[in-house]
């Protein structure tokens, strides 16, 4: 199910459609009509899992349909941001591309962005558009930082006689796209059972904090990188997906929460604390929040 509940700024929680028609405040947190809108990201509509809830995991996803849960507006802004980059490019595309059609198998949905002369004069180029943050996107490009020796030598103080050493960033480390490449190739494999060819695949990826300081010493000095995605096995992909749509079948069937999401979903547990919103219904991710919340007091 849908997010059901606002987290207001001073921390009270009031239903989405209360929230929307009379604030119990003096004031309104947001713009009536940024509230409407986020309200409205917040609830997709779709009942089957699609692409991106099966990349998620299967305990979030299945915390996501099955509990209420509730979100601060301030913290989902960034969909709306995708949301509107979307928009804005399915809006002009005029000529021979295709934008936002939801495709399906006997697994799973999704909706791929952009298809067609996207890129240059080749047909089938395959694009999918993403905002996100300049740590990311480092990460992506394989960009790293490591010390290098300056050949100096400290003279004074407590590190004299040691090597002097400078922070240098790297642009040949992994690149870590691999659910962006997991989500666009299996819209690769549905536009293909569609009968369409697809002979590249990219992403365009636009950095929501390009201006700021973090992101050029992490390496980020551009707005937008297009970034080229690989070709991965659709056997790989099919197993991939079936077995946890599978997993997420049999917990909606049996009522029976899943297992703890895997530690590369969880983010090594910083989504549990910060970003999940079913991290309130999970017994993990409270747990993770109560230890951090006895720290901090």
């Amino acid at each position: 199910m849908p997010a059901t509940k606002f987290i207001c700024p001073n921390g009270n929680r009031i239903p989405i459609k209360s929230c929307l028609a009379a604030c119990p405040q003096k004031e309104r947190c947001l713009f009536l009509p940024t509230l409407r809108a986020i309200a409205v990201s917040v609830d997709r509509g779709i009942k089957e899992p699609t692409v991106t809830e099966l990349i998620a995991g299967v305990r979030e996803t299945y915390l996501k349909k099955t509990t209420d849960f509730a979100v601060a507006p301030q913290s989902v802004l960034y969909a709306l941001h995708g949301q509107a980059v979307h928009t804005i490019n399915e809006n002009c595309t005029d000529g021979e591309i295709l934008s936002e059609i939801r495709l399906k198998d006997q697994i799973t949905s999704g909706k791929f962005d952009l298809y067609g002369k996207i890129l240059d004069e080749e047909e089938g180029v395959l694009g999918d558009l993403k905002v996100t943050s300049s740590f990311k996107l480092m990460k992506a490009l394989g960009i790293y930082k490591t010390r290098v020796a300056t050949g100096e030598i400290y003279k004074t103080g407590l590190k004299k006689g040691q090597m002097k050493y400078r922070n240098e960033l790297r642009a040949d480390g992994v690149k870590h796209v691999l659910d962006w490449a997991i989500q666009l190739n299996y819209y690769r494999m549905l536009l293909e059972k569609e009968g369409f060819t697809v002979k590249r695949m990219f992403i365009q990826a636009m950095c929501r904090d390009n201006n700021l300081r973090i992101a050029a010493e992490r390496g980020i000095d551009q707005s937008v990188y297009i970034i080229p995605i690989k070709k991965i096995s659709d056997q790989w992909l099919i197993r991939y997906f079936a077995k946890k749509a599978s997993q997420l079948y049999i917990a909606m069937q049996t009522k029976t929460l899943p297992k703890i999401c895997s530690s590369k979903e969880r983010w090594h547990d910083r989504k549990c604390l910060d970003y999940c919103d079913a991290g309130e219904n999970c017994p993990y991710g409270q747990q993770l929040r109560f230890e951090k919340a006895k720290q901090v007091s």
